[in-house]
């Protein structure tokens, strides 16, 4: 990993002055709406997540109270706490309004790496500040130009624009939000130090223009001269290219984790695609964006996961393609039908995967949808890092799972719930109907549609955490503070479909 760099509000406006004096006004306007911006998230965090140092919370008259072990206590709105939800001008601790998170986090020196949060939500205020003052709006004529239209990140995260490792100059030149487009190296490895999955590839590594360096002092690998244009997507290591997809690694710091490639992820994404690619065949509901192969250089005869690629199909270029996590940027979509239809799109097929052993991680990134002028009329699905697969629900399909590596494969009936539910559920259908103004008319469209499907699955067996008390949700700031910060936690929230 390199020497963490997370410029602040003030770093960020001094790199301003030299980079780009033309964005210091308007990145000076937008520094208090990210601040509450990410207060927001941060609020929403400490009233739900299971946070040491958190001792209860109790709602009163609107006011949300979280008392913490040491008897001090913090006071705000209780609906800036949902999630989704217009975020607090400041929230009180002890009588004193705090504005801004990291100042917050600082102060309340919760158990855990608070430190490094704190660095960490920095430097998301100053890159969510800068990404509002550089946003200009353009047409969408591509996926590219969709995924770049993405300016807030993260909607539940308080990380949701955190860079750490990169600079100012960094993020302007590489941040999809900043409209970048990438010339990525082409590296060839030496064959002996080459390793390939799925469709074989030659030993020729694409590589992050931020992580050559990197790369090249492996040794194992010398830069052709060649680079190839490319432009990052919402995920920034992840770039489109003239002929698909590539997921590259870049050893910074992004929300969650640092966005290398592990070895079981090019071993994996090949296999893990093929099988819902398989599994889904002919059903005509929703498309597998293939990883058709992955490659990697080894070090002691070990793929490394800073110096890798996966190479991903990309949806078809006449077709038009949104991600759901912009659905919530384009309120004029988002009609009673066009719900409805979506929600028929989304819950047939991923119940049914659930039910055969494969859990998706269907979060608005992951998830595409295609139009036919304003109507859904496709779902695409890509990205199989973070999906679960259960050997023992495969085998009573009748289907062999591929030899997959590292966490993917598990039984735990509750984890492969909690993976769909917390992102199709919890963080995607919430935050469209939070945004056509949280209606449980929609809630009762979503369990008709899964009491449905659920009543065509033969033994079925996971509808009664559907419909439970309490839905999960991914707890981000847990994370964080956790010592294994990719460790996963979890929240839970009211179920409105009880």
């Amino acid at each position: 990993m390199p020497d963490i760099v997370a410029p602040d509000e003030r770093e960020t406006l001094q790199a301003l002055a030299a980079l780009r004096p033309d964005l210091i006004e308007a990145y000076t306007r937008a520094l208090p709406g990210a601040r509450a911006a990410v207060l927001g998230r941060l609020w929403g965090a400490l009233g739900r997540e299971p946070l040491a140092g958190v001792a209860s919370r109790h709602t009163h008259n609107g006011q949300l109270t979280v008392t913490l072990h040491d008897g001090r206590r913090l006071h705000g709105p209780a609906a800036a706490a949902e999630p989704f939800a217009a975020p607090p001008e400041h929230v009180v601790l002890d009588g004193r309004p705090y504005p801004h998170p990291a100042r917050l986090a600082e102060t309340l020196a919760l158990p855990g790496e608070t430190g490094r949060f704190v660095a960490e939500l920095d430097n998301s205020v100053a890159n969510l500040a800068l990404a509002r003052a550089a946003h200009r709006p353009a047409p969408d004529t591509s996926l590219a130009d969709v995924e770049q239209s993405v300016v807030d990140g993260h909607p539940l995260h308080p990380c949701c624009r955190t860079r750490a490792g990169m600079s100012t100059a960094d993020v302007l030149r590489y941040a999809p939000e900043h409209r970048a487009t990438v010339a990525l190296h082409l590296l060839h490895v030496d064959p002996a130090h080459w390793h390939t999955s799925g469709v074989p590839r030659p030993p020729l590594l694409p590589v992050h223009p931020w992580q050559l360096e990197r790369v090249l002092r492996s040794g194992h690998a010398r830069d052709t001269g060649h680079t190839v244009p490319a432009r990052p997507l919402m995920s920034l290591r992840t770039l489109a290219t003239a002929t698909g997809h590539l997921k590259t690694a870049v050893d910074a710091q992004m929300t969650s984790a640092v966005r290398t490639l592990s070895p079981a992820a090019v071993h994996n994404g090949p296999l893990a695609s093929a099988l819902v690619a398989a599994l889904t065949a002919g059903t005509g509901a929703i498309s597998v964006l293939q990883e058709r192969s992955g490659g990697a250089i080894l070090v002691d005869g070990e793929p490394d996961r800073s110096m890798a690629a996966v190479w991903r199909d990309a949806p078809p270029a006449d077709a038009t393609v949104l991600p759901l996590a912009v659905l919530t940027d384009r309120p004029h979509l988002l009609t009673t039908e066009f719900f409805t239809d979506l929600v028929e799109l989304m819950l047939p097929p991923l119940l049914t995967l659930l039910h055969l052993g494969v859990a998706l991680e269907a979060h608005g990134q992951n998830t595409l949808v295609a139009l036919e002028g304003r109507r859904p009329v496709r779902l695409l699905y890509r990205d199989f890092g973070g999906i679960q697969v259960s050997p023992r629900r495969l085998a009573r399909a009748g289907v062999q799972m591929p030899p997959l590596i590292g966490s993917l494969p598990g039984d735990d009936p509750d984890a492969l719930r909690t993976k769909l539910f917390a992102a199709a559920l919890s963080t995607v259908l919430t935050g469209l109907i939070a945004v056509m103004g949280s209606r449980q008319a929609l809630w009762d469209r979503v369990a008709a549609t899964a009491r449905r499907v659920f009543a065509d699955l033969p033994g079925e067996q996971d509808s009664a955490a559907f419909f439970g008390d309490t839905l999960p949700l991914k707890a981000t700031t847990a994370m964080r503070l956790a010592d294994d910060p990719r460790e996963d936690r979890w929240a839970a929230l009211p179920n409105p479909m009880r």
